[in-house]
This record gives structure tokens, sequence and C-alpha cells, in this order.
């Protein structure tokens, strides 16, 4: 990003560019922002924050400086603007070659490419925006939305504004992609102690137009997910997957005769049918995640986006995400977020009626029950119950090559990689969030 054209946008807000970085903290004083205001401090803090990133990642800060910027957001932004949230976005480079963009708060990307825009919101997430993208066609805008939420467009053609280092008032920035310049970058010369410094004396006249080029983020998550925030997850109690490689798949099979058959398409069906049809409601005791997820008070990273939890903060109560998933041995995935019993035919037992979801698991072997084990989800912890089933359920620890045969009707805590074997087939527990971020 160093050596593409950086154009500022007219308004009455505070824009930055730090070590090929670029900034912007919104500023809502009707007069224009001096070096004591709140968006000014902030993006002094920010600024610094962004330096000592790419020092220590020239080659792609992107993901440090979102770990590093949500940490600051948990620590000092209270402390800058008391009461008062700190609307801002950064663009920087990704390890990838892209662009990784952060935004928390009233602050808009546009990526423009050829015939088509892209836009990622802060306003629109529980938290903040965490993505890496693609550098477009034409440019990437960070735009600093108004009271009423509109953001400006992207212009046509670009200026001949080069914001090169220093803070500037503007109401956005316009990060170029490379292509005709409208002049050629300035020579770049040795930082000077006075240049590194933050600056924020007579802001440069702020220029018209604005435009950014966007890259692929930091790091490929399991998204353009909209990550699984706790509404998202939401009405989806059980998310139905196939063609999963299973790396147990040698253990799935008792004795090697009966081969596990293929997903019924009926069942994956019944299985949306019900997934749609199920909310979130549960509420436990719990913390939230720099991202606002409820998680787990036990665990040092968010149960549904993998992210640090600080640990000194408050219980409060919380609606519980999706506590994990069952993985069967040919690849389908159930998404548990409420109780279930599973079964070779469990749509009319009496759990069933109970109101427990119920999992069909087809099985030629005849050792399943027609309602065999449910699964259970206490506050944070997902047990599996025998339901005193002829052939009873058994389980192995990861780690384990024996199977131990459940005491009916005696719930049993499930840890990650745990094996339930019910019939001839087996489930195997795992986590829903990602790894640990970063």
């Amino acid at each position: 990003m160093k050596d593409r054209q950086v154009e500022v946008v007219a308004g009455n807000h505070a824009v930055a560019r730090v070590a090929g970085a670029v900034l912007v903290v919104a500023h809502r004083g009707r007069d224009r922002p001096t070096e004591d205001a709140p968006a000014v401090i902030a993006l002094e803090s920010l600024a610094e924050l962004v330096r000592a990133a790419v020092e220590q990642q020239p080659s792609g800060p992107g993901a440090l400086v979102a770990r590093q910027a949500t940490r600051w957001l948990m620590k000092h932004a209270e402390q800058i603007s008391p009461g008062v949230p700190i609307d801002f976005g950064i663009l920087s480079a990704a390890e990838n070659g892209g662009m990784a963009i952060f935004l928390h708060g009233a602050v808009t990307a546009v990526l423009a490419g050829d015939g088509r825009s892209e836009r990622y919101r802060g306003s629109d997430a529980a938290f903040t925006v965490d993505r890496v993208a693609a550098v477009p066609a034409r440019g990437v805008a960070l735009f600093i939305d108004d009271t009423e939420g509109r953001i400006p467009e992207m212009p046509e053609q670009r200026g001949i504004g080069w914001l090169v280092e220093g803070i500037a008032q503007a109401g956005g920035a316009i990060v170029w992609s490379d292509g005709a310049r409208s002049r050629p970058a300035p020579a770049s010369q040795p930082e000077t102690a006075e240049q590194r410094a933050p600056q924020h004396r007579t802001p440069a006249a702020p220029l018209p137009t604005a435009r950014i080029d966007p890259e692929p983020r930091q790091r490929p998550r399991p998204e353009p997910e909209p990550e699984l925030t706790a509404t998202q997850a939401s009405t989806s109690m059980l998310d139905s997957v196939t063609d999963r490689p299973d790396p147990h798949e040698a253990d799935t099979q008792v004795g090697g005769t009966n081969p596990a058959p293929q997903p019924d398409p009926d069942l994956q069906r019944r299985l949306e049918a019900t997934a749609k049809a199920t909310a979130l409601t549960v509420k436990v005791m719990g913390f939230k995640c720099a991202r606002a997820h409820p998680s787990d008070p036990r665990a040092a990273f968010c149960t549904v986006c993998g992210m640090p939890v600080d640990q000194t903060q408050a219980l409060i109560e919380v609606v519980r995400p999706p506590l994990g998933m069952l993985i069967l041995d040919d690849g389908m995935t159930y998404m548990l977020a409420a109780d279930a019993v599973l079964g070779r035919d469990p749509e009319n037992s009496e759990a069933a009626q109970r109101g427990l979801i119920p999992l069909k698991v087809e099985d030629n072997s005849g050792g399943m029950s027609r309602a065999h084990a449910e699964i259970r989800l206490i506050n944070w912890d997902v047990t599996v119950v025998d339901r005193g089933s002829t052939n009873g359920t058994r389980t192995r620890l990861p780690g384990y090559r024996d199977w131990v045969r459940l005491n009916p009707n005696q719930p049993m805590s499930l840890v990650p990689g745990t094996e339930v074997m019910i019939g001839n087939r087996v489930l195997r527990f795992e986590p829903a969030a990602p790894p640990p971020f970063g």
C-alpha cells in the first residue's frame, strides 16, 4: 500500500496515513477537530499501534493490526472517549498480498471494481468487521457514515491529491489501485524523528472524492462467513453438511461387515426444516468476547469465533450459542443448539414429543434402537445419555483405543474429539468455533 495514491475526501473527521496503512476516525463535534479532540487522540493512539504492527510484520501486518485494535477497543477506547463509542476504520496490507479491513462503528469500506462495488459496514457488525479482501480493479475507500447512515459514492475518476504521511481533516480516504496515476508517487525519503511523531498541527486541506484499493484480508476464515454470531448462529439448531472427511474412518465400522450408508436426502431436508424452525432461546450465565459473542466463562477463547475472552469481566445472562457439532461417520454434521434424541426412528418417540430434536441415523446392523440415546445441553456442557437401549451406547475419549459402555440414563459429558457409538454408527463431537484467533 505504500506506493499507492491515497486521496482524502472533504469532511470534518480525522484521517491518517501511517507506515503505508490508512486510518479514519469519526469526529462527532460540530467544529473542526483539534489536537485535543477524542477523535484525534484516538487516531494518534491507533497510529502508534499500526506503526508497531508494521515494524513487527512488515510484509503483512493486517492480522496483527486487527488483534491489537480489538484489544485497544477493550482497554483504551473508553478512557479516551468515556461513554461515547469511537468509530474508526483501518486499511493495512495482508500477508497474502491483499488488503486487511478492520471497521468499528459507523465506518464503511467500499471496494470498487469494474462495473460493480462491494461494501462492508461497521454498523452492521455485532462488534467489528475483520476482513481480508482482494485488491479491486479501481480501489478501496473508507468513509465515515453521516448521522443518517449514508455514505458517499466512489468517484468515477481519481483526483490529484496525495496523502503521503501524517494526519488530515477529511470525511474519508480512498486508496487507488495500481494503474495510471494522476502524478508519479513522491520519492520516498528516510523518516525523521519529527515525521515519525503523530502529526496533528494544521490539517491538510481536504480534497474532493475518495477511494481505496482493497485486498483479501488477513486470514481466510470459514466465512465470508458472516462469522457465526450469537444471533446469526441463531435459528440454526442444526446445519447439515456433507462430504466432510473423517480422520477416524477406519474406526467407524464394527467388524467391518456393514459399510456406512450414504446420507439420506430426505433426512437432509427434514433437518434443514427443523433448523429453520428452531431458535436459540436458552439463557445462561456467561461472558462476551471482543466481538460481543456469548461465550463459555470457563474458556479462554470465544465459543463462537475463537477470539480471546477477557476473564476479568463480570458474568452476565446471555443467549447460549450452539455448543458444538456431531460429525457422523458418513460426513453428515449436526449442529447442537438444543437437546436432541438419536436413533433409527426417533421422530415418534416420547423424547421427541417432549420437544427434543429428532436426529434420525440410518443403521442396517440391527443394533440401534428407535430412540437410542439423547444429547442434552446443560449450561455450557454437552452430555450423552443412553436411553436404556438393548445394545447400549459406547464412548471413546480422544487418544484412547477402548470403548466404554455407558450406564443407562446416566449422562456423560463430552469433550471435543469424543466418539459415540450407537448401533454400528459412530459420531464424533467437535466444537463449533474455529481454532483460537491468531
